[in-house]
Order: C-alpha cells, then structure tokens, then sequence
C-alpha cells in the first residue's frame, strides 16, 4: 500500500483575508478556543519545542469507540491563512458522512493549529517553531495518546490554501513521516513570495518579514519547490501524490507550475482542475466527490 499526503495556498481559508493585517500583527496564539462538532474534541499538549502549551482539535468516529483494541490511521488537515476554527465543523462532518457511508475507512483527523499566518514552517527569527512542534512533539504525542497505525503508511496530510503549502512542505521535506500527500488548491508555490496572486504585495510582504525574516532565499530554501527537488527520489519510490485545484482558482498558474516541475523530477502523481470552482475549500471538497474516497481508500489500504 502506498499512502497519503495533502497541501493548500496563501490566501483564504477558512476566515477570509482582507486589509485588517497589514497595520497590525497578530499575536502568537498557540492555545485557540474550543470548537464544539459532533465527534470532534479540543486537546492541549505541552511542547517542548514552543515550551508552552499548544492546542488541537481532534475528530474521532464512531468505530474508535466501538473496538479498543483496533488502530486507525490519521489525517493531519491543515488549516488555511486566517486560522481554521470555523471551518472545522465543516470538514468534520465531511469525513463523518463518507466514513458513515462506507466510502473510506475509518481514521482520525488532528486539526492542527496552524495560527492565521503560521505558514507550517520554523520561522527565521525562532519565534515560531512552528515545523517541529508539529513533527517533534505533536504527531508522537497523537501516536502516544490515540490508538494509530503509528507509521508513515498511516499519517495522512491534508488541508486547503496555507494549509497546502503547509502539507507540501511537510510531505516533501519528511517523507519517512507521511505516506501520501494531497495537494489541493495550494500556495504559495512560487519562489517568490510577493509574487502572490491572492494575498496582494502589502500582505505578501507582511507575511515575509515575519515569518521569513524578510529573507527571500530563505522563503525559497524551505519552499514545496526545493523540498521536492531534494527528496523527490524518496518520495517516487513510496508516496502516493496528488494535486487538486479549481479552475476559476486564482493560485491555478503556480499550481501548474509545480505540477510540471514535479513531472520534470518524475515523480508520480495526478493532477485534477476541477471546472467552475474557485478557492473554496468546501466546493473543492465536494466537486472531488467519490474520487476523493477512492483516494483515501488507496492511501489507507489495510491500515484499519
């Protein structure tokens, strides 16, 4: 069985962007309030690498609960810029309904906190370690707490918008970690972040001097474009890829341009427009439909 990794864009995701950040900056919330859905529960762990606590929600189906002796794999979703709490509920209730329905096995979903503009990498400054909190600390605290297939056959990436950056990044730069990776609506996945075709240069520049120390060649060292080139070897041999994104998405260009790149490395992996949907996570998600589950059926093969 090969498994699963998915990633997102800079611009919306879940709470949409607008002009209010660029005169002020947001503060460093590793702890978010408590979202309440059906079957989703909200956890705090201490980090060693934030040396704080740092907050997550999880999702867990019915099966959990019905077997204690049985592991479930793990969909790591990550949220997109503007902090993903509102749209947790949404994204619940879509994997309930496919797993309820018999469309994909059962699995767990960790929400990750991701923070309005964390961008799921280390920021230069050490303010934000926010990469190994979630490598270091958080996915062995899910595989200590949670009954998990505790191995890269069972962690799947996901997420839509910052998130995808997040889970391209992630998925290319540990692919002894994650499995598979879902590439959907992603960004930014140009080498130049102000170059940004949803955020706009004022924001793009914001996000640049804070998390990348307004560092250009670092933005480009960490980015998905450099972390595939380094291990697109590994990732050929034992991961399975995929890229999605909406026609009318305004992150198409990049997108694009990172598919061929990765057919250039030959990686393997399918690439999806869907047509008439823009950056909207829920219409992305709902337009894939059933091919979506024969995905996570391909990625969780014998692994619950």
């Amino acid at each position: 069985m090969i498994p699963f990794l998915a990633l997102v864009s800079l611009g919306c995701g879940w709470i949409q962007e607008s002009a209010r950040a660029t005169n002020q900056q947001p503060a460093v919330e590793w702890v978010t309030r408590a979202v309440t859905a059906p079957k989703v529960s909200f956890h705090k762990f201490q980090s060693k690498a934030a040396k704080t606590e740092v907050s997550y929600h999880l999702y867990t189906p019915s099966d959990y609960q019905k077997d204690p002796t049985k592991r479930f794999p793990v969909v790591y979703w990550l949220h997109g810029s503007g902090g993903g709490l509102g749209g947790i509920p949404q994204v619940a209730k879509h994997f309930d309904d496919a797993i309820e329905a018999g469309k994909t096995p059962p699995f767990l979903v960790v929400f990750v906190n991701g923070m309005p503009n964390g961008m799921y990498v280390d920021w230069k400054d050490g303010s934000v370690p926010m990469e190994q909190v979630i490598v270091q600390d958080l996915i062995p605290h899910i595989d200590k707490e949670f009954r998990t297939v505790a191995d890269r056959n069972g962690r799947l990436l996901d997420g839509f918008s910052m998130g995808g950056y997040g889970s391209a990044r992630l998925g290319f730069k540990y692919p002894e970690l994650f499995g598979a990776m879902s590439i959907v609506g992603a960004g930014p996945m140009q080498a130049n972040l102000l170059n940004a075709p949803r955020a706009g240069r004022a924001r793009a520049q914001e996000v640049l001097n804070r998390v990348y120390g307004g560092d250009p060649d670092y933005f480009l060292a960490v980015s998905p474009l450099k972390l595939a080139e380094k291990n697109a070897e590994k990732v050929a041999k034992g991961s399975l890829v995929r890229m999605v994104i909406g026609a009318d998405d305004n992150t198409l260009p990049a997108n694009e341009q990172f598919h061929k790149h990765l057919e250039s490395l030959k990686v393997p992996h399918t690439w999806k427009v869907l047509p008439g949907i823009g950056h909207d996570p829920m219409g992305v998600l709902r337009a894939m439909g059933d091919w979506n589950w024969e995905f996570y059926r391909a990625a969780f093969a014998g692994k619950s």
